[in-house]
């Protein structure tokens, strides 16, 4: 029986694989063609997806960025103080002496046990006895006991930081007047309240008097 030859001794060269797929791996990486394509074989000159332009370079990867951070608002927006409302005092004349000091003398004068206190508020002349006055000023009248009890509070400056004058009578036409708080640098509410309380009081025209 012959005995079978391999191919290097029948003088046959085998087919080299190398020889057989570089073809086929030449043709599907690098095919024959005169425009430049983008292919998956990797290479040291290819730049950083993440830092090249995508604008320009199709191989580089969309990097997404953090949104820019809310600015503080400044420390001086923060301390800003809330602007005070006017004080009562600085209101006009009229508004105040209606709106805050007749109510705020009423309840302060009822405190001291004066149960019918009748007060108001006009402009006239001055009742004052043998004064004669063509002008007129503004006058807080108040009174009690039937009008046996009276007194007036007049502002011929039409402000209460201005002259401010005195007079009370009992049953009759008062016949002084006096001036009232002109000692006071700043006249505010509860001064212009507490003064008159407390020249009544002097007059023993309160409490238990």
């Amino acid at each position: 029986m012959a005995e079978e030859k391999n191919h290097n001794q029948a003088g046959e060269v085998a087919p080299s694989t190398v020889d057989k797929q570089a073809p086929t791996v030449a043709q599907e990486n690098a095919p024959s063609t005169d425009e430049p394509v983008a292919t998956d074989i990797p290479t040291a000159n290819t730049p950083d997806p993440k830092a090249a332009n995508p604008e320009v370079n199709p191989n580089a990867a969309t990097q997404k960025t953090a949104p820019p951070k809310a600015e503080k608002p400044p420390a001086a927006a923060k301390a800003a103080k809330k602007e005070k409302p006017p004080a009562v005092e600085d209101k006009p004349f009229v508004e105040f002496m209606q709106q805050h000091y007749l109510p705020t003398l009423q309840k302060a004068i009822a405190e001291q046990g004066v149960q019918d206190l009748q007060l108001s508020f006009a402009k006239q002349k001055l009742p004052i006895a043998g004064f004669q006055s063509a002008e007129e000023c503004w006058q807080v009248i108040g009174s009690w006991q039937n009008g046996q009890r009276q007194f007036n509070l007049y502002f011929p400056d039409e402000d209460i930081q201005g002259k401010k004058g005195f007079s009370c009578n009992e049953g009759k036409k008062p016949s002084t007047l006096e001036s009232f708080l002109i000692d006071e640098r700043k006249i505010t509410l509860d001064l212009l309240v507490f003064g008159l309380v407390q020249r009544l009081n002097g007059q023993k025209w309160l409490g238990r008097n």
